[in-house]
């Protein structure tokens, strides 16, 4: 049996220095630390900025903007504001003048007509007969007529003999009489028969007219904008059940696309504004990026008490393709053309009015001021206001066209601080 032991422990005979091993990197952990206090110091102002960023209040902001006059318009911009519907001038809901079922319709949405045409056909057999038997009977009416005359005219001779005879004493007084009395028959019969001649030429009108009221014609060229019925539908000219009673009877809405205009209404504290043919500019919520010309063309005569406004109309100059009947429209009325506006181009002058929201404006020690925004840092700014034009105001001095400035500023805001603009 063998037994191993340990070596004793103040054997130092197992101690060597192994000569051949890499000496150790005692530098290397500062080496570390020396870097990576750099990156953290190097890191430090980025992530303060990140961190004063993230707190920063977040705002709503616009533009300052300026105004170019368009020919004709003057500098003196807006004076108000309404919105309303774009409807056409000459609009007409199309309906029939003899109730029947619809046979044929020649007519879709956006279908062009012209004045007179027709554009749809009521059921009209019965006419044509009742029509059919009207000429037939101006044709008897004539022939009893032509029968009449021919009698007439026989009994006219048979009073020149038998006057002629009774001058020879030939001939009795009482036989002369009788043809007399016939002859005044005859001429009694010819009237008869012109009469009854005529009642059958107006019977014939009457029919004509009833076969052409089954012909529904366009009131004028325009398009068709709301077709409202379809063949085989029986239509009324006091319309029928689940149709509305303003229709009454239409079976189209035909609108003259050429003359549209803004529906709009102004209420009583701010009509005092308005004047007879003023400009305006028409914007559509469909297409808010453009801007047609328009002009007051109609105030009505008369208020709505319970609404407390007053209905006016504003053609739009130059619509296109865009613009359709119920779209809904912003209108921008404009102050008149002034005298200035009357001097030549070299004589007015060269400034152009620049206008801000009047939510970007704010008083501070006495002072109207705006906030500027740019590259995230808000920036306060003495402003020279000057007249009001609706929500916006003219800026006379502090501002240029193109900064942006602050909505509504929060409160505590300090010059030079970071700031967030919603949405970015």
């Amino acid at each position: 049996m063998t037994i191993h032991t340990d070596p004793p422990a103040h054997d130092l005979s197992r101690l060597r220095i192994d000569r051949d091993a890499a000496p150790r990197l005692r530098w290397l952990p500062w080496l570390s630390l020396v870097v990576l206090g750099a990156g953290a110091a190097m890191l430090y102002p980025r992530v303060r900025a990140y961190i004063a960023i993230r707190q920063a209040p977040e705002v709503d902001v616009a533009h300052v903007t300026q105004f170019v006059a368009a020919p004709g318009v003057s500098t003196a911009l807006p004076v108000l504001v309404a919105s309303g519907y774009v409807v056409a001038r000459h609009s007409s809901d199309v309906g029939v003048k003899a109730g029947g079922r619809l046979a044929t319709l020649k007519f879709e949405e956006g279908t062009h007509v012209r004045k007179g045409e027709v554009i749809a056909e009521i059921e009209h057999a019965d006419i044509e007969a009742q029509l059919e038997a009207s000429r037939r009977a101006v044709v008897e009416a004539e022939a009893q007529l032509a029968q009449a005359s021919a009698a007439r005219e026989e009994d006219d001779r048979n009073v020149d003999r038998q006057r002629a005879l009774a001058r020879d004493g030939i001939t009795t007084t009482a036989t002369l009489t009788a043809a007399e009395s016939a002859a005044a028959v005859s001429a009694a019969r010819v009237k008869s028969a012109e009469a009854a001649i005529a009642s059958a030429h107006a019977r014939v009108k009457v029919a004509e007219e009833a076969l052409e009221n089954t012909n529904v014609r366009a009131p004028f060229d325009g398009v068709v904008i709301k077709k409202r019925a379809e063949v085989g539908e029986t239509v009324s000219p006091y319309g029928v059940q689940g149709q509305a009673t303003r229709e009454g009877g239409a079976i189209a809405t035909i609108a003259d696309l050429h003359e549209l205009e803004v529906q709009t209404e102004v209420s009583e504290n701010s009509f005092a504004k308005l004047k007879s043919a003023m400009p305006a500019a028409v914007t559509l919520q469909a297409f808010q990026g453009q801007t047609y010309k328009g002009r007051l063309r109609q105030i009505f005569p008369s208020a709505d008490r319970s609404k407390s406004i007053v209905e006016v109309r504003v053609s739009i100059l130059d619509a296109d393709d865009h613009v359709k009947p119920e779209m809904t429209a912003s209108v921008t009325f404009q102050e008149a053309k002034t005298d200035a506006d009357a001097l030549p181009k070299s004589e007015r002058s060269a400034s152009d009015v620049i206008l801000m929201p009047k939510k970007a404006l704010a008083e501070a020690g006495g002072q109207t001021i705006a906030w500027v925004v740019a590259g995230g840092v808000a920036a306060r700014r003495a402003v020279k206001v000057g007249a009001d034009r609706v929500d916006q105001i003219e800026v006379k001095g502090g501002l240029l066209p193109g900064e942006t400035v602050i909505l509504n500023p929060p409160g505590g805001l300090v010059d030079r601080a970071p700031v967030r603009v919603k949405g970015s």
